[in-house]
């Protein structure tokens, strides 16, 4: 029983695995990781539903009752490709985010938008006084 639910343990693992490391984790890479383990298991959860046992490719020849869609691995193949190009520019932006910040810590870019915001607010209150 367990055995023939496999693949739907593992599709559960990671992703409760992905959404911990999203939430848990202030580091933006570590954030991007846990979000490409996600889309993993969602990619893991249509492959095994698309899976017909005893069909075969969806080719006529004499003997083959049984037919296997091909869609489902389709549309995953196209999915892998946004999340490849998903992944590449989240991290691209992470890249910019160090470069303007100097961290990639969550908490510390909200300290220094934090503090920049409220310099920004002294200055506009002393021009205003002026």
């Amino acid at each position: 029983m367990i055995i023939g639910l496999f693949n739907d343990w593992v599709v559960v693992v990671l992703m409760m695995i992905g959404l911990y490391i999203v939430i848990a984790h202030g580091n933006l890479i570590k954030k991007i990781v846990g979000l490409a383990i996600f889309q993993t298991s969602v990619f893991i959860l249509y492959i095994s539903m698309a899976n017909v046992e005893g069909g075969s490719a969806p080719i006529l020849a004499e003997g083959i009752k049984q037919f296997s869609n091909p869609l489902p691995h389709v549309l995953i193949l196209t999915a892998i490709v946004v999340g490849v190009a998903t992944t590449a520019l989240g991290l691209a932006l992470v890249v910019r985010i160090k470069e303007a910040y100097g961290s990639i810590e969550e908490e510390d870019i909200q300290h220094l938008d934090n503090k920049t915001q409220d310099e920004t607010e002294i200055q506009a209150t002393e021009g205003d006084q002026s």
